[in-house]
C-alpha cells in the first residue's frame, strides 16, 4: 500500500468571522473544533486600515451595527496578544493554528504569532507584496482558487512552489455553493496538471461535498463552521454546524479506511465461513422417505442452515438410493446414501 494512499486528509474548521468580533466566541470555536476531531482551526486576520477603505461595498448587507464594510472589519480585529492566546489555546487541544492574512501587516503579525501554514484567498492572487511576505516564511501554503482563472492559477503555482510546499484547493466563491457548482471534477485535474497536493475549500453548507471529495482522495478539506444555522453572520448559510463537523470527520475517516483497504475475495470468503453456514442452505427431505427408496426431485427441499449436504449438490442426489429412512424436514447427509452410489453423488 503506497504512502500516498495512506495519507490522512487534513480537516480544517474555518471559523472566519463566525466569532462576530467576540474573543470569547473565537475561543469557544476552538473547543468545539477539537471535540469534533478536526485537525486544524482557521481564522481570518483583518486589519481594517491595512486592507480596506470606507468605499468597500458589502458582499451581503447583514450587519445592523456596522455602517460600512470597513467598520465591520474594524470590529473583527483582535490584538496581537489575543491572537497569541488563540494560537496557544488551539495547540493545547492538538489543533494546528491557521489564519488567512489580508494585508502585509496582518501577515507580519501572524509570523510573530506563529502559524502552521498559510491560506491565500483567491481574492489575493494579485496581491504580490502579501504573497511575497508569505513565501518568505517558507511555510506550507494552501492556495484557494475560488475566483481564479486557470492562467492565474498557473502563475501563482509557479511563484509559490519554487519556495514553499503547495496545496491547491478547489473552491467556488458562492455562499452557499450549489452541488453542480462545486467543481469536484477539477480536483484530479489540478493534481495531474500541477503534481501537488489538492483539496476542497467547501461553501456548500453540507457535509456531502466533503465526503464526496474525501472519496476522491483529497489531501485537505476546509469547511466553514457555525454553532447553529440561527447564528448571525455572512457565512452561516455556507457553513456546517459543529455537530455536523463531527459527523463529517467521522465520515472522512471511515472513507479513508475503506479506500486504503485491499482485500481478497477468497480470503474474505474463508474468514466469513461461519456466516456462510448460517445463511446458505442444505438439502432436506420434503416428506417421510423410507430406506431403499430412490430419491426424486419432489422429495427434496432446501432449508437453512448450510451445515448439511450443500444445495448445489441437489441435482446429483436425484435417483440415488437411501440407506436409511428419513423423516420429513430432516437434513440429508452423505451417510444416508447407499455406499455404492456415494462416490458417484460426490463427483
Amino acid at each position: 500500500m503506497s504512502s500516498e494512499l495512506q495519507k490522512r486528509c487534513t480537516i480544517i474548521a474555518e471559523v472566519a468571522q463566525a466569532h462576530d468580533g467576540s474573543l470569547g466566541t473565537a475561543h469557544a470555536y476552538i473547543d468545539s473544533a477539537a471535540r469534533a476531531g478536526a485537525d486544524a482551526i482557521k481564522f481570518q486576520t483583518h486589519i481594517a486600515a491595512a486592507e480596506s477603505s470606507p468605499a468597500e461595498p458589502w458582499r451581503v448587507k447583514f450587519s445592523y451595527q456596522d455602517a460600512t464594510r470597513y467598520d465591520y472589519w474594524k470590529r473583527m480585529e483582535f490584538t496581537e496578544q489575543q491572537w497569541v492566546g488563540l494560537k496557544s489555546h488551539a495547540e493545547e487541544h492538538g489543533l494546528r493554528f491557521l489564519s488567512s492574512p489580508f494585508s502585509v501587516e496582518a501577515a507580519e503579525m501572524l509570523k510573530r504569532v506563529g502559524v502552521a501554514a498559510w491560506k491565500i484567498a483567491s481574492g489575493e492572487f494579485n496581491n504580490v507584496p502579501l504573497i511575497d511576505c508569505i513565501l518568505d516564511s517558507g511555510l506550507p501554503v494552501y492556495l484557494s482558487t475560488g475566483m481564479s482563472r486557470i492562467a492565474e492559477i498557473e502563475d501563482a503555482v509557479a511563484r509559490i512552489r519554487a519556495r514553499c510546499e503547495l496545496t491547491i484547493l478547489q473552491c467556488t466563491s458562492e455562499y452557499p455553493c450549489k452541488p453542480e457548482r462545486l467543481g469536484l471534477n477539477l480536483i484530479p485535474v489540478f493534481r495531474r496538471r500541477f503534481g501537488c497536493n489538492v483539496g476542497l475549500s467547501d461553501h456548500s453548507g453540507t457535509i456531502f461535498a466533503g465526503l464526496a471529495a474525501a472519496a476522491m482522495g483529497i489531501d485537505v478539506l476546509e469547511v466553514h463552521v457555525t454553532f447553529s444555522r440561527e447564528m448571525f453572520g455572512p457565512d452561516v448559510k455556507a457553513s456546517i454546524t459543529t455537530a455536523e463537523l463531527r459527523q463529517l470527520v467521522e465520515g472522512v475517516r471511515f472513507i479513508e479506511r475503506a479506500r486504503w483497504s485491499h482485500i481478497s475475495k477468497d480470503q474474505m470468503a474463508s474468514e466469513l465461513s461461519p456466516l456462510r453456514s448460517i445463511f446458505s442452505k442444505s438439502i432436506a427431505a420434503r416428506t417421510d422417505l423410507t430406506a431403499g427408496s430412490k430419491i426424486e426431485a419432489a422429495d427434496l427441499i432446501l432449508r437453512k442452515p448450510g451445515t448439511g449436504i450443500p444445495a448445489d449438490r441437489m441435482a446429483g442426489l436425484i435417483g440415488r438410493t437411501l440407506s436409511r429412512g428419513v423423516r420429513a424436514g430432516e437434513f440429508l447427509s452423505d451417510s444416508d446414501l447407499a455406499a455404492v452410489e456415494l462416490a458417484e453423488a460426490q463427483i
